[in-house]
């Protein structure tokens, strides 16, 4: 487990920058800037929500973190660890500590396998069980993760979305993480079954003193399990602190929009919706400034916001934020 006093994921200026080829034959060369300059840190046992609409960078920061995708600059440090600096086999071990729960569980689960098969494989290639022992382990996962008996001899296409999803858990907690991401894991689940499974990792989460990145579009999801929630744009954290200050008083215009589109018990006690004006920007040619600019409906913005990039400061305890114009 965590051995520092400090936080268990650092990331710092975290930057993530990939080429890719357009045009006849992928002659034209466009560099996409889909990570620009993270900064934050998971405590040991905490969960991060981490909210924004899609393309925004939020899975490409994840796997970024897991190193499944190359940094362009910046650090993440996991226990002390530059995760970027281990060689090989070290990597390999530190790959027994973090884990990735995927968003689709058709696409993460390999339809030539059997459940059983898909949660053993983790056992064996870290040499944590073999035989008897591991099949013993595959039906206590299998039985914490709420799959009825027998189920480690079914095929993904024998179960349902949501046992799928819970098989995609049970296989990342094969080989003991103290660290998951979740990348919108309920995404694809109907509303009942969404539910279940966020009440299911809560538990695991209290069981096994886990610590959660969790990656979502949908603010209400991120307010059931998430205590703190960074907000990003265009490869930007744009919004930083305790979910309940950010859901009573949202201070960043963008989240201040996704605040209103969140669906409420009774509309009439509802926020006024704000509908935000045209596409979010490329990532390829973000603006120059605020990258929120050309979409902000503050009638404060000026030339500063199209010109100077704002950076997150502080303007109450725990509460950041990166615009201009924000507490004016």
């Amino acid at each position: 487990m965590n051995g520092t006093r400090g936080p268990l994921v650092e990331v710092h200026d975290l930057v993530t920058h990939f080429v890719r080829r357009t045009g006849f034959l992928g002659a034209r060369r466009e560099v996409v800037q889909a990570v620009n300059g993270v900064t934050f840190d998971v405590a040991a046992h905490e969960t991060l929500g981490l909210v924004g609409e899609s393309g925004c960078g939020k899975t490409t920061l994840g796997r970024t973190i897991l190193r499944l995708a190359d940094r362009t600059s910046g650090e993440v440090r996991f226990d002390g660890q530059d995760v970027f600096a281990l060689d090989p086999a070290a990597l390999r071990r530190l790959r027994r500590r973090m884990q990735v729960v995927f968003q689709d569980p058709d696409g993460s689960l390999d339809p030539r396998q059997s459940i059983g098969r898909a949660v053993r494989e983790g056992l064996e290639v870290h040499g944590l069980a073999r035989g008897a022992e591991a099949d013993r382990r595959v039906e206590a996962l299998l039985e914490e993760v709420g799959l009825p008996a027998g189920s480690s001899a079914r095929w993904p296409h024998e179960v349902s979305g949501g046992q799928r999803q819970r098989a995609g858990i049970a296989r990342a907690l094969a080989v003991e993480p103290e660290f998951l991401v979740c990348d919108e894991p309920v995404s694809a689940l109907d509303v009942s079954v969404q539910a279940q499974v966020l009440n299911l990792l809560s538990d695991l989460q209290a069981r096994r003193g886990l610590s959660f990145l969790f990656i979502s579009h949908d603010l209400a999801v991120i307010r059931h399990i998430a205590p703190r929630v960074a907000v990003m744009y265009l490869g930007r954290i744009v919004e930083h602190g305790p979910t309940d200050a950010i859901y009573r008083r949202p201070l960043h215009p963008y989240t201040q929009a996704l605040l209103t589109a969140v669906p409420v018990p009774d509309p009439a006690k509802g926020r006024q919706r704000i509908v935000l004006a045209g596409d979010p920007p490329s990532p390829v040619h973000p603006p120059p400034g605020c990258p929120f600019h050309p979409r902000c409906q503050h009638p404060g913005k000026d030339v500063t916001c199209r010109t100077v990039r704002p950076e997150l400061r502080a303007l109450a305890a725990g509460h950041q934020v990166a615009c201009h114009l924000a507490g004016r």
